[in-house]
């Protein structure tokens, strides 16, 4: 991406969390990540979790995931899909994300159950360190409006 605009969104804001809980969401929640990694991993904010040598964001975010996983799964999470990201085929041509992913939880509860994990907590400075921009955007499973279609 090559804004030339500071904004960069890295977590929810109180609003957001808050918007999020009163959507009510039922049935199972996918959660569509687009990431936008760092050069070089910053671990200035978690100095405890800084590998010996720099590395790269992607290479923190890999940590992130490795760190990340038994603690989704212990929530009712998955992960269904990690890709590459790139430039829109619809959308702003100057904006690009490195990774693409989604992650399924149960519900919408087993995702706020997840997120204030405190074994989940001790590694998100993997991800902070990571990431120079992102997105998430909870998404809920409808019906076709299609009679006897199937998604």
């Amino acid at each position: 991406m090559t804004r030339t605009d500071p904004i960069s969104y890295l977590k929810p804001t109180q609003e957001a969390g808050r918007t999020f809980v009163q959507r009510d969401l039922a049935g199972p929640v996918v959660m569509l990540n687009l990431l936008r990694f760092r050069a070089v991993a910053d671990y200035s904010g978690h100095p405890e979790l800084a590998p010996a040598r720099p590395i790269s964001g992607a290479e923190a975010f890999n940590l992130y995931v490795e760190h990340t996983l038994p603690f989704l799964r212990e929530t009712g999470g998955d992960l269904l899909f990690f890709g590459h990201g790139g430039p829109f085929l619809i959308g702003p041509a100057d904006e690009h994300w490195d990774l693409a992913m989604m992650i399924r939880q149960a519900s919408a509860a087993s995702f706020l159950s997840f997120a204030s994990h405190k074994g989940y907590l001790a590694g998100l400075g993997h991800r902070t360190a990571a990431v120079m921009d992102s997105r998430l955007l909870p998404l809920s499973e409808m019906a076709l409006p299609v009679a006897g279609a199937r998604p």
